[in-house]
């Protein structure tokens, strides 16, 4: 037998002996805690009770910041985030496409249009509760606004006694083929260009129109489906409609597009006075100054969350989505809203502060105020869908 087969014999020898002798230590602590150890038990870990939370994109990050500090102070609950415009959300949930635990819309409007909806099918039940945790109340606060170049502002406001910039002076520049000269623009600005999105795919486009309508019709409340019939307003809303060459579904699309190409492509768009609070300093030393004005009127987007009541939540999942609404409620929670360029929809939050970050008092200048105009009262749905259905004939197809 050579050498190498020698030490492979050896080296086997070796390892046996350790195997051995690891056995028998173990069976030696076994004797002398006179117990034979039987089979582990198995970890059990919390359950989790996953609830998904549809959101309207206009405060997704606020949304996301508070969704991590909700997961890490309660890990047993699991919050699917999912982000999709009011409008959108509204027809998945009616199709069945989507069925989320929690719906935010951006507003009471398109949550009164989905009621007025799934009530076309009395077997279903209601979808939201009527009155306790569950039944829809507003998560933040913002109103619809106008942000306009300065200088096209200047004419507006003169062009309406300086009262404010209303609906009814755009549209007296809007419908004019003469452009901003007829109401003593500069020739060289062209026609009026005026900013908002889809009303059938954007919630505020759709408030856009219904501030118009209320202020053709001088109405606060009380708007009625047999307004929205007259054929003179049909009329007045699609001369209105001429000043807008593009419908986007987005928003933000507009203050984007304002920013980089200057008052070339918008001399005025409609916005949520948050997005404009988050974009606005951008725009200053570029094309001049954008500013921000309220109109005589206007809507709140109260962003409203309800528990749904379809048959899919179940009792566990409605207990988990009352406390993550209850968190977006905590003050702590409300108080960031505000970083974010929205207003608590808790009334004990106060909207001036101390902080020098403090958006409410930091961008004065540009035209943010604290207090505002008087807001509308919001239709019923079947008032909301007819006015989408008069804009579809109307403009929709032009």
């Amino acid at each position: 037998m050579n050498s190498r087969a020698l030490i492979i014999i050896g080296l086997i020898a070796a390892v046996g002996g350790v195997l051995y002798l690891s056995r028998d230590s173990g069976d030696a602590g076994r004797a002398v805690s006179g117990q034979e150890r039987g089979p582990s038990k198995p970890v059990k870990y919390p359950e989790v009770t996953e609830i998904s939370f549809l959101y309207s994109t206009e405060k997704e990050a606020w949304i996301e910041e508070a969704a991590i500090a909700f997961q890490k102070e309660n890990p047993s609950i699991q919050v699917r985030l999912m982000g999709q415009g009011s409008l959108d959300a509204a027809q998945a949930i009616l199709d069945g496409r989507e069925k989320p635990t929690v719906w935010s819309p951006a507003d009471s409007a398109v949550l009164k249009l989905l009621e007025s909806d799934w009530a076309t099918e009395p077997s279903r039940g209601p979808l939201f509760a009527r009155e306790g945790e569950d039944a829809p109340r507003p998560l933040v606060m913002t109103p619809l606004v106008f942000v306009v170049w300065e200088d096209r502002a200047r004419v507006l406001l003169k062009a309406n006694e300086g009262k404010s910039i209303s609906w009814k002076v755009i549209h007296k520049a809007v419908a004019s083929d003469q452009g901003w000269p007829a109401i003593g623009g500069q020739a060289d600005w062209g026609f009026v260009k005026l900013g908002h999105t889809d009303p059938t795919r954007s919630n505020s486009g759709l408030q856009a129109m219904l501030l118009a309508t209320l202020e053709y019709y001088n109405k606060r409340t009380g708007l009625t489906v047999g307004d929205l019939l007259d054929p003179k307003y049909q009329e007045w809303i699609r001369q209105l409609e001429k000043g807008v060459t593009r419908l986007e579904a987005s928003s933000g699309t507009f203050m984007t597009d304002m920013i980089r190409f200057g008052p070339a492509k918008y001399d005025i768009a409609v916005v949520y006075e948050n997005l404009a609070i988050s974009r606005i300093a951008n725009a200053q030393e570029r094309w001049g100054n954008l500013k921000v004005y309220y109109p005589p009127v206007t809507l709140w987007s109260d962003h409203p969350a309800a528990v749904l009541q379809g048959e899919w939540v179940t009792p566990q999942q409605k207990a988990a989505a009352r406390q993550w609404l209850a968190y977006l409620r905590s003050q702590k929670v409300q108080e960031r809203a505000l970083a974010f360029g929205f207003r608590p929809a808790d009334s004990a939050v106060h909207i001036k502060t101390q902080d020098a970050s403090n958006p409410f008092t930091r961008l004065a200048e540009h035209g943010i105020q604290v207090d505002v105009p008087p807001a509308a009262e919001v239709p019923e749905g079947a008032v909301v869908r007819n006015l989408l259905t008069m804009w579809s004939r109307v403009v929709g197809n032009r």
